[in-house]
């Protein structure tokens, strides 16, 4: 071990005298720690193994447990559900870890991984859960939510979306991740289709498959903005099609979809009475001019069959307080509850109350939200501006959200010295991570490997010395494929 922890880092300091005596292997690991000289060892851990070693800590466990019994001793079924074998781990989260030890060991690494605004909570939010606290409101809240919050939200959805709800069909979670799993769960049955356009947040499938459905990808191009063709969406239903997914503003792509394509959408959707569409609109105030939003539910005949998800993580700048809502019909949100009623139970009564003072502060989030997204917006166009002028990248200019979505694809099959191949986005992002120091992560986690995405919720500063390192990096690497 002595040994392993003389590797040193591009400083030049020893990994053993950056992380010192204690927390070195909670951070990393003892394993990993004898390959971590980043400069010259680090491009042999790729983000496929990392993700190997944080599910084999299980197997690790198995196996101590087996060798620890006689051998006439019954074994210990340490097996766990094929459903759950059958999930990937999110690689947003296995690079966003990657990235953190590196940082912790003394790597300067920039951080452009995570879908997390690097602003503060607003005050009048915070100030709001704090009251909360101060006067005691610290107890369990009802399942669904607390009746003010759920009216403030159906005026919400009224006054901005054009959506009529009453309370009783309003679900308050936990995130809007939460509401997302539970309506996954709630409408799907073993064998059931849900369809996902490519690319997709990375944990639709995933949820798609524990609910014992089978998710259906539907790939699209650049060219479109990355959005949705009605025609192959109609290609594809069939009598198992139980569920479409649509995010607008997307994750990872930052594409909007225009009223008009979301009408020829629900014309297809309308065919098929069995077809349920699950609308993310998480990102929904974080959207730049002259693009607009549109909620699916509020098109014709659409509301009935719409689960409109939403939350207060990201336009107010909330992702620690786990707060997000579902709405849709009273027997669909039912379901739910009743899925949430068995697991978590009601949303924290301080974040409710913080919610509630979110949605006081005017028509989309008003001057607090606004600055945010003027800042967004300025980083967006810095960075498409930049990448622009990187030879061989592909670019569709986001309308919303805070990611870029970049082609890199005709770097792949480029060899660089000292490093290797570049095949694919996974090795793309291993060697930004290495040569760059820069976490990105590859867009093969988002169901297409020509593109690695950039989280630009960091601030301007960081994300202009992220660009240098990029272009620093990339002047070692000659695209591969004709431009």
């Amino acid at each position: 071990m002595e040994a392993l922890l003389s590797g040193s880092c591009s400083s030049g300091i020893s990994l053993k005298s950056r992380l010192g005596q204690e927390g070195a292997l909670g951070v990393l690991g003892s394993e990993t720690l004898g390959k971590l000289s980043f400069s010259s060892q680090f491009q042999k851990i790729s983000l496929k193994s990392w993700e190997k070693r944080r599910s084999l800590n299980s197997l690790t466990m198995q196996t101590l447990i087996r060798a620890d019994g006689s051998s006439d001793s019954p074994r210990l079924d340490v097996s766990v559900s094929p459903r759950v074998n059958s999930l990937r781990p999110s690689k947003t989260m296995a690079i966003s870890d990657q990235a953190t030890a590196l940082v912790q060991a003394g790597v300067p690494v920039i951080r452009l991984a995570a879908g997390e605004p690097d602003f503060d909570t607003p005050t009048v939010i915070a100030e709001a859960g704090i009251n909360a606290i101060r006067q005691g409101y610290t107890r369990y809240t009802p399942n669904a939510g607390t009746l003010e919050l759920r009216t403030a939200i159906c005026h919400k959805l009224k006054e901005e979306n054009g959506l009529s709800y009453s309370p009783d069909q309003i679900l308050v979670s936990n995130g809007a991740k939460q509401c997302i799993l539970q309506a996954v769960l709630a409408v799907c049955s073993p064998g059931d289709e849900v369809i996902i356009p490519a690319p997709f947040w990375v944990s639709y499938p995933e949820m798609a498959r524990l609910a014992d459905a089978t998710p259906v990808i539907l790939p699209t191009l650049i060219s479109d903005n990355f959005l949705l063709n009605p025609k192959v969406l109609a290609s594809k239903i069939t009598e198992k099609s139980r569920l479409l997914i649509l995010c607008s503003p997307s994750n990872p792509t930052g594409s909007v979809y225009p009223k008009k394509l979301l009408e020829e959408i629900a014309d297809v959707v309308a065919k098929h009475p069995r077809l349920l569409v699950l609308s993310d609109e998480i990102y929904e105030h974080i959207i730049y001019s002259p693009a607009t939003h549109t909620s699916f539910a509020s098109l014709p005949g659409m509301w009935e069959r719409s689960l409109t998800v939403n939350g207060f993580s990201k336009a107010f700048a909330m992702t620690g307080w786990r707060l997000g809502y579902l709405a849709g019909p009273k027997h669909f949100v039912s379901a739910c509850g009743k899925i949430q009623s068995q697991s978590t139970s009601g949303a924290s009564s301080i974040s409710q109350k913080a919610g509630l003072a979110a949605l006081g502060l005017g028509y989309a989030g008003g001057e607090a939200v606004a600055t945010m997204v003027k800042a967004f917006q300025e980083r967006r166009d810095f960075l498409v501006k930049s990448f622009k002028a990187i030879e061989g990248v592909k670019i569709s200019e986001p309308q919303g959200a805070f990611y870029l979505f970049l082609d890199f694809s005709s770097y792949y099959g480029s060899e660089v010295d000292g490093f290797g191949p570049i095949k694919d986005s996974e090795s793309l992002c291993r060697y930004l991570l290495d040569k760059g120091q820069v976490a990105l992560v590859p867009g093969d986690a988002f169901g297409d490997d020509k593109c690695i995405r950039i989280s630009y919720a960091a601030s301007l500063s960081t994300l202009q010395a992220a660009v240098e390192k990029i272009k620093k990096a990339m002047l070692l690497v000659k695209p591969a494929v004709p431009v």
